[in-house]
């Protein structure tokens, strides 16, 4: 009795060979699938090659192209091939239609099935809802060569619907790639969700995917797309390397699995796929019905006058390589990452996280994932409801493991992990002298591996760390007293391990001014703690920006001067409503002794550091 072969014998074979035979002219892709006699599947596994001209034998010479063997050896067993003449192409050039559809307008909320694209992309189709595997953050997921393309990088800007539905993108900008993979894994990207809601459901299947799986040849599956709509397949072949051009990009050699019509469920003019389809989610189906199974995204379909067949690369694979999940992970499965959040015990003595001094204070922080906390790459902070800043950033900073990295081509963007309508982004720092003030600097957080230094990089410059400050504090001399503060006491006395913790952060107050229908803060507070080399006490000083009321006149901003002042952690504590950690009882003791020998400025106990006048003149 002949020996049988397995479906993973015959994955491992054309995983490891899909090269050899895709470098041959004329072959456009080698799968796994049933052989076909007389245009008729059998049962008979075999390895499929397809060519994009299939010729006689005795044609081949003259065409500059060799035989493919009728059969293959796996594992030693011989495996009959079978050769189909069929060529792809990414599934990205949409087509028109006589009327627009709602897949193609401006749509909020988002969801899956309908227009997207890079703001350089023509358009493609929203797939999924998915979720960082590590913090939680929603995305949606699509192609490479639709959220990224030739031209485009981590941190561009996306619109919905596609430029080639509705050219006005400025108008219809919604989030930013995050990232990419284009390769054996599969052509698939990931973007944030900013300025607009986002509902999971697919558009036309009544189903939100909430797990993926791996199709098997014979399985029936469903999809939603941009320009086919809702159309219906059968796995025709699996384990599938397709060599794709992708222009500018150059050929790229993608792992996935084939699709071909199912006949109980006829397409519309019989194409299950068109341009402009690239990105669907292929889901299984039972009945006619749709699950919520996610198998496969489709990015690529037959060119010229083939039998109709589609292509998608594994959910599995594109999960794994983008490191999502189909559902949002409860907190305690977050996965932990190495530097990430404020480390309380950074120094020798504990510096807890600050408290909200009141119910008022604590019910207006936002709650994510369970937790009124926010934790990034060294930092952690809380957001305010009400003001859409954050009420607190606390940081941890090593200034002996310090990294170089340039902000080059990071953008500042929305924390897609954070409810958009808690943040204030964009909108407020156009046009006008305000600039994107970052609470924890971004130098203090570039530390660690450099793994860590550039994520540390990137988190940063979510809009939860930033807040408005007028460009003649930012951008001036005024700098060195506030943003400096930290070189200040590293200058002054032996820190122990160069190791500092700091918390700051915006005070807020009933008469801050209001500006585009946000109130600006008038005060910034920050803290900071070390320990003194030799000593297992902790050390504090803390410190607070303030300045006199910004006048709203016609658009025009106008800013008088700004003064840094060295503050009892008491007094910030009740300007800022939170429950502040201070220094070690001595050290405690000596700085309210030195605080009560300052002149008094303002207030008994605080002491004018320095101002914008003092140092530009």
């Amino acid at each position: 009795m002949p020996k049988s072969i397995t479906v993973e014998a015959l994955k491992t074979y054309v995983r490891n060979e899909a090269s050899y035979f895709l470098d041959k002219p004329n072959v456009t892709s080698i799968g796994v699938g049933y052989k076909q006699v007389g245009g008729k599947a059998t049962r008979e596994l075999c390895i499929q090659l397809t060519v994009g001209e299939k010729s006689a034998p005795e044609r081949l010479e003259s065409l500059g192209v060799e035989a493919l063997p009728k059969k293959l050896v796996v594992g030693g067993i011989e495996v009959p091939t079978d050769v189909i003449e069929r060529s792809y192409d990414a599934h990205l050039r949409p087509q028109a239609a006589p009327r627009k559809p709602d897949r193609k307008k401006r749509l909020d909320p988002i969801v899956p099935g309908i227009s997207i694209a890079h703001v350089d992309v023509t358009a493609g189709t929203v797939g999924a809802v998915v979720y960082d595997a590590r913090t939680g953050a929603p995305y949606v997921l699509s192609n490479w060569h639709v959220l990224h393309g030739d031209t485009g990088g981590i941190g561009d800007p996306i619109s919905q619907p596609g430029s080639f539905d509705d050219n006005r993108v400025q108008q219809n900008l919604y989030g930013h790639l995050v990232r990419s993979h284009l390769g054996a894994a599969g052509d698939c990207a990931i973007a944030t969700i900013e300025g607009r809601q986002l509902a999971p459901e697919i558009l036309g299947l009544g189903v939100a995917v909430d797990r993926i799986a791996e199709p098997a040849l014979g399985d029936k599956v469903m999809k939603s797309g941009r320009t086919t709509e809702i159309t219906h397949g059968i796995v025709a072949r699996v384990h599938v390397t397709v060599r794709i051009d992708y222009g500018a990009a150059g050929s790229h050699d993608i792992g996935g699995f084939e699709i071909q019509p199912d006949p109980a469920h006829p397409a519309r003019d019989g194409e299950i796929s068109m341009g402009g389809d690239s990105g669907a989610a292929w889901v299984g189906s039972e009945r006619g019905k749709a699950t919520s199974t996610m198998v496969g995204l489709h990015f690529a379909g037959e060119v010229g006058n083939a039998p109709e067949h589609a292509l998608a690369c594994y959910a599995g694979s594109v999960f794994q390589k983008l490191e999502i999940v189909p559902k949002r992970p409860e907190a305690r499965d977050i996965e932990p990452d190495s530097g990430r959040g404020f480390a309380t015990a950074f120094l020798a003595r504990p510096v807890a996280l600050p408290q909200p001094a009141s119910r008022s204070v604590e019910n207006d922080l936002v709650v994510v994932n369970g937790r009124a906390v926010v934790d990034y790459t060294h930092f952690s902070l809380a957001m305010s409801k009400s003001r859409r800043f954050a009420r607190w950033v606390a940081w941890n900073i090593d200034g002996g493991s310090m990294k170089r990295i340039s902000r080059d081509g990071i953008p500042f963007i929305k924390d897609p992990g954070v409810p958009a309508q808690f943040q204030i982004g964009n909108e407020l720092y156009s046009n006008n002298p305000l600039d994107r003030g970052h609470i924890a600097r971004r130098q203090d957080l570039l530390w660690g591996s450099l793994a860590e230094a550039e994520r540390a990089n990137t988190d940063s410059s979510f809009y939860t760390n930033i807040t408005p400050q007028h460009s003649a504090f930012n951008q001036s001399g005024a700098r060195a007293i506030w943003g400096e503060l930290e070189n200040a006491i590293f200058d002054d006395v032996a820190v122990a391990d160069l190791r500092v913790s700091a918390i700051g952060g915006p005070i807020f107050g009933d008469r801050d001014p209001e500006y585009r229908q946000v109130k600006l803060p008038r005060e910034f507070f920050k803290i900071l703690y070390w320990r003194e080399r030799g000593s297992d006490a902790l050390s504090a000083k803390g410190y607070v920006l303030t300045q006199a009321d910004l006048i709203n006149e016609l658009e025009a901003l106008e800013l008088p001067e700004f003064a840094v002042f060295e503050v009892p952690i008491g007094e910030i504590g009740r300007r800022s409503g939170l429950v502040l950690p201070a220094a070690s009882a001595p050290q405690a003791a000596a700085g309210r002794a030195r605080a009560a020998k300052a002149e008094a400025d303002e207030r008994p106990g605080i002491r004018r550091v320095g101002s914008v006048r003092e140092i530009v003149g």
